[in-house]
């Protein structure tokens, strides 16, 4: 399997012992985004968002960010993994200024361990390094919803984890969303989701880009 995947993969430096893709709808997703670009050619060196659904379904992107020139390529329920093996399509095609990457969070509510997320981060930044080495990329934390508040004790390890790696990195930034999504009693905030408790709504995506906004590259 792996070795089909790798086949699959449009460039090298994907890791011998990457787990393979967490599900094979992936592709549809990146023959969805080949259409989009085939239709409207991407902008040039963008900011690429990728990841999970908390990228896809950020809607305002582009609104939020009116002077950084931004791509959205995120795809709902993917894992880190994933974004490693699809590097070339949801990023290194574009030739970026920068990737902010959003993933671990379906890892985790998939019983994938704090180690796991890091070691598959890890791969991803070596993933465009391997093609790009002076890419910035910035890691947002995992955010912490009410619906998986049972994994927030993994979901802190893995911040915690992702944070000092990124520390020890060059053009590696680590943004740490979970601790203001959090109230005053460390509890997810309500007032940030959608009806799901999983996604977020327009004050979630309100507080990220105050958040994220000054690591962005102009």
């Amino acid at each position: 399997m792996a070795a089909l995947l790798a086949g699959c993969a449009t460039g090298g430096g994907v890791p011998a012992d990457l787990d393979p893709v967490s599900s094979p709808e992936w592709a549809t997703d990146m023959a969805r985004f080949a259409a989009e670009d085939a239709a409207t050619p991407p902008p040039a060196r963008p900011v690429v968002f990728t990841g999970s659904s908390s990228v896809r379904m950020w809607e305002t992107l582009a609104a939020d960010f009116p002077d950084v020139v931004v791509l959205n390529r995120g795809f709902g329920g993917s894992q880190v993994r994933d974004a490693v093996w699809y590097a070339d399509e949801v990023a290194l095609r574009y030739k970026p200024r920068q990737i902010v990457l959003y993933a671990g969070d379906n890892d985790i509510a998939e019983g994938r361990s704090a180690a796991q997320v890091l070691a598959d981060t890890e791969a991803f930044v070596a993933r465009i390094r391997h093609t790009q080495p002076g890419t910035p990329i910035a890691l947002l934390g995992i955010k912490p919803s009410p619906s998986r508040a049972n994994l927030l004790d993994v979901q802190r390890d893995a911040n915690n984890a992702l944070r000092a790696w990124a520390a020890t990195q060059r053009n590696v930034a680590y943004i740490d969303v979970f601790t203001p999504m959090l109230d005053a009693e460390g509890v997810p905030r309500e007032d940030l989701f959608i009806a799901d408790r999983l996604h977020m709504n327009a004050a979630g995506y309100a507080l990220w880009k105050d958040i994220i906004g000054p690591f962005l590259v102009r």
